[in-house]
């Protein structure tokens, strides 16, 4: 399975500037952040599996959250361009994964997955290579505060058969660039 992992650092101030003033959740600005970058390059759409390519008109996220029981549930989060939106399924979705300790998911859409570690700074994931899941993956820890920024290491795990590095490294960019423009 050829995954490759790429790892970059970006500057989030702006994300934990408004996450603290509006009251919002910083993994959920994170996430809606991703899918806004994802949505301008095609290969997010495609996910290999099987020996084939399957094409999906929508975004969705995935996020793992802690349930009622002490354990984590998986929860997919469709991607919506109005923010209100996805913020009202992002919470309504992953309350309901932990108050019934199930996990959501959504068949229909192309999903990105990620993984936020907060409890502990990290400078590199990388995931396990497993045949079971060739979704793209953003990850990360906590964020560093600095005396003028807020930085956050992340790693991005993608399929080379789903794109490039010239893809993956867009990617960054574009989501460095929607972090750094995020207005509501």
């Amino acid at each position: 399975m050829p995954m490759v992992t790429l790892v970059k650092t970006l500057n989030v101030s702006r994300l934990v500037r408004v996450a603290r003033k509006r009251g919002l959740k910083f993994n959920m600005l994170m996430c809606y952040c991703i899918c806004k970058a994802a949505k301008h390059i095609d290969e997010f759409y495609t996910l290999p599996e099987n020996g084939k390519l399957y094409h999906f008109d929508l975004l969705a996220i995935n996020v793992i959250v802690e349930n009622c029981n002490g354990g984590i549930s998986s929860c997919d989060i469709p991607f919506d361009d109005n923010f209100q939106q996805f913020n009202t399924d992002y919470k309504i979705l992953t309350s309901k994964a932990a108050a019934e300790s199930q996990s959501i998911f959504i068949e229909d859409r192309m999903i990105i997955g990620t993984s936020a570690m907060i409890q502990t700074e990290l400078d590199c994931i990388v995931n396990q290579y497993t045949d079971k899941f060739a979704n793209p993956m953003v990850m990360w820890g906590k964020y560093r505060k600095g005396l003028f920024k807020t930085t956050l290491p992340i790693s991005f795990q993608f399929h080379h058969v789903q794109m490039d590095g010239g893809h993956a490294a867009r990617f960054l960019d574009l989501l460095q660039k929607e972090i750094l423009s995020f207005t509501l």
